[in-house]
């Protein structure tokens, strides 16, 4: 008799908690968060996936905004930090190289100080935003490599400003701008002939 009991009581949990509830949850982020239930996806003007605004991706040309440096390149598989600490030899080498890099890049900028955020990776490696400091840090250079007219330059610097998300109920993160979304409406900038 117990075992009877069990085995109902097993089965009835089991399509409950293993069918009806996931099924809820499911419909209901499709209904009321279509666009995060889909992965926050996208889109460029061909309606082709190029990305997820909830993934950073790797931007290394000079013609891009760059965005944090990650340990594990970017990859979602193997996302995380290098786990180095403020006193590791490796940590304080990379950061080196990571500003003399940036020096080189940005001569324009040489008296000012690069943003934290392009020396050290973050936590998940995956970071998808940057800072809108950050975003001005490297503007000169986007400028000059995409050769930009100066109603472009003036397009471009507004663009950050308009895409410049603020701290969300304006007292949790910070200020920040949707690297993907920056880069795709640098490419929209560029593609105007004006």
């Amino acid at each position: 008799m117990r075992i009877g009991v069990a085995v109902r009581l097993l089965v009835v949990m089991t399509l409950l908690l293993g069918g009806i509830y996931p099924a809820l949850v499911w419909v209901g982020g499709r209904l009321l968060f279509q666009d995060q239930a889909a992965g926050s996806l996208v889109k460029n003007e061909k309606n082709e996936v190029i990305g997820s605004s909830l993934i950073g991706q790797k931007f290394n040309s000079e013609i891009y905004f760059w965005g944090r440096p990650s340990a594990s390149d970017y990859s979602g598989a193997t996302s995380g930090g290098t786990n180095l600490g403020p006193t590791s030899q490796s940590l304080l080498k990379e950061v080196e190289e990571r500003e003399k890099y940036l020096r080189e890049k940005h001569p324009a900028e040489e008296a000012g100080r690069i943003p934290d955020e392009l020396l050290f990776a973050s936590g998940s490696g995956l970071d998808p935003h940057i800072a809108p400091d950050t975003a001005r840090f490297q503007l000169k250079r986007v400028i000059q490599a995409r050769k930009f007219s100066k109603k472009q330059a003036y397009d471009l610097t507004e663009a950050i400003e308009k895409l410049t998300e603020q701290p969300q109920w304006e007292v949790l993160g910070e200020a920040r701008i949707n690297l993907l979304r920056l880069n795709q409406e640098l490419d929209r900038i560029a593609s105007q002939n004006y």
